[in-house]
C-alpha cells in the first residue's frame, strides 16, 4: 500500500491504495465518488470517463500511481448544480434511456467542446465513437453536443 494525495473536483484527497489500483476503484471504493461507472474494465466502452488535466481519460485502466499532481474531474465535479452546458443540453434533448453510460458520455462531450467549441457532426461522431451506449441513443447524443455548443459557458 502507498499513500496518494489526489486533486479531484477541486479538492484534495488522501487515500491508501496499491499503486496499480485503477483510478476508477479509488474514486468509487475509497472516496465514495460513485458517479463514474464501471463498464468493461478494458477502456473500450467509455462509462468510466473522467477528465485528467482537462482531457477525457478512461479511469478503469489508469493506475492511481500515474496521477501524480494531475487534476481529476469526475461527473460530480463537472458542475455544482448540474448546470454545465453539456448537462443542460442532455436534459433538454432527453438523451438518457437507461442512463448507465451517460456520465462517461457527458464527460467525453465536455472534453470535446473544451478543445473544439463548434464541432461538426463528423467531429462529434469521431470524438464520441469510443463511448458505447447500450440503448443506442447516438443521434440524441450528437444533437445534445450540438445544443451544448450553443449554450453560454
Amino acid at each position: 500500500m502507498a499513500l496518494f494525495k489526489l486533486q479531484i473536483n477541486g479538492r484534495s484527497y488522501q487515500t491508501e491504495a496499491e499503486p496499480d489500483t485503477p483510478l476508477l476503484w479509488v474514486l468509487r471504493d475509497h472516496l465514495g465518488l460513485v458517479g463514474t461507472k464501471y463498464g468493461c474494465g478494458i477502456a473500450m466502452c467509455g462509462a468510466c470517463t473522467v477528465h485528467l488535466n482537462g482531457e477525457a481519460t478512461r479511469s478503469c485502466v489508469l493506475p492511481v500511481s500515474s496521477i501524480g499532481t494531475g487534476k481529476v474531474t469526475t461527473i460530480e465535479g463537472l458542475s455544482k448544480n448540474g448546470d454545465h452546458p453539456v448537462q443542460k443540453a442532455w436534459d433538454e434533448i432527453d438523451v438518457a434511456q437507461c442512463g448507465y453510460c451517460q456520465a462517461g458520455q457527458i464527460m467525453a462531450a465536455a472534453a470535446l467542446l473544451k478543445r473544439n467549441p463548434k464541432p461538426s457532426n463528423e467531429e462529434i461522431d469521431a470524438s464520441m465513437s469510443g463511448n458505447i451506449c447500450r440503448c443506442g441513443t447516438y443521434h440524441r447524443i450528437r444533437e445534445a453536443v450540438k445544443v451544448a455548443a450553443t449554450k453560454p459557458k
